[in-house]
C-alpha cells in the first residue's frame, strides 16, 4: 500500500474512453452494488427531505453531476417519492457508454422525472434552473483547482443547495475498498480503481479547505459509513 499521507490521483481505469463496453457494462454494475451497500441513495434522500420540509418544497429539480450509470440518481428519487417529495432529476456524465446505460435502467424500472445527458462537467454551462446540484463519487477523480472549480460551479447553479459525497483517505477506507470491491463485484475495473480511489481521496481536513476555496460558507462535512463525508451547503 502507497502512503496515504498525501493524496496521489491517477488516471482510473474506468476513466479510459477507449474502456470495452462490455468491461464499462459490468463495472457500473458494480459500483450500483457498491452504493447499494453504502446506502448513499438513502442518505441523500434523508438529507433532501429534511431541506424540502425546513423550506417548506413539495417538488425539487435536482442536477446529478458525473452520474455515471445513474443508480445514485434513481434511487434517490425512489426514496423522494416514498418520503411524499416530487423530484425531477437530470443526470449529466461525459461518458456516452455510461449515459446510455443509465437510461436503460431508468427505462427498464419505468422511472420517468429522470433523464440522463452526455454532457462535460466541469466546461458545459448549467443554463436551466436547479434547486439543489449533487455530486457522488466524483470530486476525487479531479485535480484540486478543478475539485474547487467545480464546487464553485456547483455553488452557482443551485438554488438552494450542494450535495457532494465522497471517499474519504483513511487506512479504514483503504482496506474497505480492497476488501469491499473483491466481496461485492467481479469487475477487475472496479478491483483496480476502488484503491485507487481511495488512494486520490481528500482528507477531512482538505474537504473543509477546499469547501472555504469555493466560498461554500456554512458548509457542513459530516463522515458517515464507510469511511465517506458529505458536505451540505445551504443557500441562505
Amino acid at each position: 500500500m502507497k502512503s496515504l499521507s498525501e493524496r496521489v490521483r491517477e488516471d482510473e481505469v474506468m476513466d479510459s474512453p477507449d474502456l470495452d463496453v462490455g468491461l464499462h457494462h459490468q463495472a457500473l454494475a458494480a459500483l450500483r452494488r457498491v452504493n447499494l451497500w453504502s446506502g448513499i441513495g438513502g442518505r441523500l434522500a434523508g438529507t433532501l427531505a429534511d431541506l424540502a420540509k425546513q423550506r417548506g418544497l413539495s417538488r425539487l429539480r435536482v442536477l446529478d453531476l458525473a452520474s455515471g450509470g445513474g443508480d445514485v440518481s434513481l434511487s434517490l428519487v425512489r426514496s423522494m417519492q416514498r418520503r411524499g417529495v416530487a423530484v425531477e432529476l437530470d443526470g449529466w456524465d461525459r461518458s456516452e457508454t455510461a449515459v446510455d446505460y443509465a437510461t436503460a435502467q431508468a427505462k427498464r424500472r419505468g422511472q420517468s422525472g429522470v433523464r440522463f445527458l452526455v454532457r462535460d462537467v466541469l466546461n458545459d454551462p448549467v443554463e436551466e434552473a436547479y434547486d439543489v446540484v449533487l455530486s457522488t463519487l466524483f470530486l476525487h477523480h479531479l485535480e484540486n483547482s478543478d475539485a474547487t472549480r467545480l464546487l464553485q460551479k456547483m455553488r452557482a447553479a443551485a438554488g438552494q443547495a450542494v450535495l457532494v459525497d465522497d471517499l474519504l483517505r483513511t487506512r479504514t477506507g483503504y482496506w474497505l475498498a480492497q476488501a469491499g470491491t473483491r466481496l461485492l463485484t467481479f469487475s477487475p475495473v472496479v478491483h483496480v480503481d476502488g484503491p485507487m480511489s481511495v488512494r486520490a481521496a481528500f482528507s477531512l481536513a482538505e474537504v473543509h479547505q477546499l469547501a472555504d476555496q469555493a466560498e461554500l460558507t456554512g458548509a457542513t462535512v459530516r463522515t458517515h459509513w464507510p469511511s465517506r463525508f458529505l458536505l451540505c451547503w445551504q443557500r441562505p
